[in-house]
């Protein structure tokens, strides 16, 4: 339920009830309630009916929000209002030290993003000079279903925003071996959650293999995604799940302490 604002001050000119009903309308959504009618949203955030239905419908004009029926639900967009929070913490700074001792580790190039619609958005990257070397830096875009920190980050939505990011996705394909049905991607995504991490070959490139890992907050909400590039070989998912992966696992828990660490320094 959301905290109420001191008297004196929402009745100041310059405080924006809108604006407060629209934070309260995001805040009533949790893992408990991914997906609510109306008269719940209405009950659990503390707002009359037509209040509640005028910030869903602005929130679902903006992106923030989605319906299916009388259910609404929250859209991957949601996640960029809490980036705009990590980035106050240095995410990317935070991150790395730790990816720097990967890339060293396993002599191969490691990236972090975060989800940006139905695009993956490049934050922090480690690249290692190699004869076969693929030009991504920090604020590169790539498909989300067909990139390794794609399928992480999408493993970490809810299932009526996975629903909803399925349903308008249009997966172009981009290689022949690409990804390209919403149930073949759910059926790998539904795998990526059980295991904790993501393996993509030659689905965004002939010549590229990646895995990746999630990067979680204190809330255990997924945040960001760790991976490993390198070029494909035959025996490259042997090398991945013996090499990559271990340290991969390694970097992924050191970062989160860091993260864990600096929410707790800043009093969060």
């Amino acid at each position: 339920m959301p905290k109420e604002a001191p008297a004196a001050f929402t009745e100041s000119p310059n405080y924006v009830q809108a604006l407060a009903r629209g934070l309260a309308v995001l805040r009533s959504f949790d893992a408990v309630h991914p997906a609510m009618t109306l008269s719940e949203v209405a009950a659990r955030s503390g707002l009359v009916r037509a209040a509640a239905r005028r910030a869903l419908l602005t929130l679902q004009h903006e992106g923030y929000v989605g319906s299916s029926g009388r259910q609404f639900f929250l859209l991957p967009r949601v996640l960029e209002l809490g980036f705009a929070y990590l980035s106050s913490l240095r995410l990317p700074e935070l991150a790395l030290p730790e990816m720097e001792t990967l890339a060293r580790t396993v002599n191969e190039s490691c990236s972090l993003s975060v989800l940006d619609g139905h695009e993956i958005v490049y934050v922090a990257r480690v690249p290692v000079r190699k004869v076969v070397a693929v030009t991504l830096n920090v604020g590169a875009r790539l498909p989300a279903h067909a990139a390794s920190m794609g399928r992480v980050l999408l493993a970490g939505l809810g299932d009526e925003a996975l629903d909803a990011w399925l349903a308008s996705d249009p997966m172009r394909p981009l290689t022949s071996r690409t990804e390209r049905t919403a149930k073949g991607l759910r059926l790998e995504i539904a795998k990526i959650r059980r295991q904790g991490y993501a393996m993509v070959s030659r689905e965004l490139d002939e010549g590229l293999f990646s895995v990746a890992v999630p990067i979680r907050d204190r809330g255990r909400a997924v945040v960001a995604a760790l991976n490993i590039g390198t070029a494909y070989s035959p025996d490259v998912e042997r090398r991945a799940r013996e090499r990559f992966l271990p340290a991969l696992v390694r970097a992924q828990k050191a970062i989160e302490w860091a993260l864990a660490r600096q929410l707790h320094t800043t009093g969060s």
